[in-house]
């Protein structure tokens, strides 16, 4: 069997919800709308410190707490060409993630929160520790039910 034929056998989450096997699947919902989470895209520019493997890390840290996630792990990788940082945060309800280039003044984060986890508050901790006024953020709700 192929990969794509096997996938093909996996039930849709509609089919889930109708066999009653996802009881508590922390989808939100907004005027109407149920949803899987919020997946906040975004760019900080006129950025400090994004060559800062500790201040990355106690941000990432920081954020999580003030959206109320659970943190699951963090992984960071500093480049020594650049100083760049790549890394995630991985949390039981998605994740963070962040790349940044020192040489630009800028970093790109990504936050993805399902359940009670609220993204939006991860903004102001970025903006503070980066010392930047300059964020541009794009929402996209994932996983929206039809």
């Amino acid at each position: 069997m192929t990969p794509v034929e096997n996938i093909k056998k996996w039930p849709s989450h509609k089919q889930i919800q109708k066999t009653g096997r996802s009881t508590n699947d922390h989808f939100k919902e907004r005027e109407g709308v149920k949803y899987a989470g919020e997946h906040l895209i975004i760019d900080v520019w006129d950025a400090t410190h994004l060559d800062d493997l500790k201040l990355m890390e106690d941000t990432l840290r920081h954020a999580v707490d003030v959206s109320g996630a659970t943190l699951l792990h963090i992984h960071l990788h500093h480049f020594t060409s650049t100083g760049g940082i790549s890394g995630v945060a991985v949390l039981a309800e998605s994740h963070i993630s962040v790349h940044t280039w020192p040489e630009k003044n800028y970093a790109a984060f990504d936050v993805f929160m399902c359940g009670d986890a609220d993204p939006e508050k991860t903004i102001p901790v970025f903006q503070k520790a980066f010392c930047s006024d300059n964020v541009e953020v794009k929402e996209v709700l994932r996983g929206i039910e039809l």
